[in-house]
């Protein structure tokens, strides 16, 4: 692994890190908007006293803390591969470009001593998935990676009540940050509850560490809900994945390809509102999990 030296010393005396995924830049948003918005996460986490380190695999070598001129390249190169655990192997191997999911960034981050990964949305169980079995694997990270996951709960794509399920049966806890309702991604609340309310990057931190300090394997799901004045309509937004999923049906999209379709047709189908939207929510995760980051460094 390449660790930049900014990141390394970070990490060396003990100043807060926080890791970010570059699915997003490659196949979450279309370029100019997705540089901008990975550069503009990244002052977010610097303006709230930590440091960015955005993950990505460049010729079969993992970076950890891309700088400029690397995420330029990862926003405008086509071909990029989404890695997940299962990827990992095989692109280092060949010396591919590669994408880290929020998987595959968990992984990274451990492995590079980084507690704190802010990212959009995590992946879950699809609709549908009692019998395609379409799971995604960032739940199975989550049960046994030790990293933190700051997000805007599920993908509203998902099915969100067997996403809890899941994360249930896996004993992640998912807390809900100043809400005591599960995020629906695009809108601040949905129909499900959280397993506990959190008030402050403190108690995160706090909860953080005695996860750590019990040495009970896994991750911690912080779920930050879009703040109100960009949040979307629920019931059209609801409607509009619908009709997107029955779309990928037709066309036959499955499995890794299923998410970045789907995504795009919502962005068309809302006149890209869904887009902002998922800009201003990845921007207030990186705010908040920042202050935990920061928060958690102190002690």
């Amino acid at each position: 692994m390449k660790i930049s030296q900014e990141v390394k010393t970070a990490l060396a005396e003990g100043k807060p890190v926080v890791a970010l995924e570059t699915t997003i830049i490659s196949h979450g948003m279309p370029y100019p908007r997705n540089v901008e918005t990975a550069l503009a996460v990244e002052k977010v986490i610097r303006d709230n006293g930590a440091i960015p380190a955005t993950i990505g695999i460049i010729d079969g070598e993992i970076v950890i803390g891309m700088n400029e001129e690397e995420i330029e390249a990862f926003g405008q190169r086509d071909g990029i591969l989404k890695v997940s655990r299962r990827d990992l192997a095989y692109v280092v191997a060949n010396k591919k470009w590669g994408a880290t999911t929020v998987a595959g960034t968990m992984i990274v981050a451990a492995k590079a001593g980084i507690e704190v990964f802010v990212t959009g949305g995590i992946g879950g169980v699809h609709r549908g998935a009692t019998t395609t079995m379409d799971i995604s694997a960032d739940l199975e990270e989550l049960a046994n990676t030790n990293v933190t996951v700051i997000c805007a709960g599920a993908k509203a794509i998902l099915d969100l009540g067997l996403t809890l399920e899941y994360l249930e049966t896996k004993g992640v806890p998912v807390y809900g940050y100043k809400t005591n309702k599960f995020p629906a991604f695009y809108t601040s609340t949905s129909e499900f509850d959280v397993d506990e309310r959190i008030e402050s990057p403190e108690e995160a931190a706090n909860i953080i560490r005695a996860k750590r300090e019990l040495e009970l394997d896994g991750g911690v799901l912080v779920t930050c809900p879009i703040p109100a004045k960009h949040s979307l309509d629920g019931e059209k937004m609801e409607k509009i994945i619908k009709q997107a999923i029955a779309d990928a049906e037709r066309d036959g999209i499955k499995g890794k390809d299923a998410t970045p379709y789907l995504l795009s047709a919502v962005v068309k189908a809302t006149e890209g509102k869904s887009l902002n939207a998922n800009i201003e929510l990845i921007l207030n995760n990186a705010k908040i999990g920042a202050q935990i980051a920061r928060e958690f460094a102190k002690k």
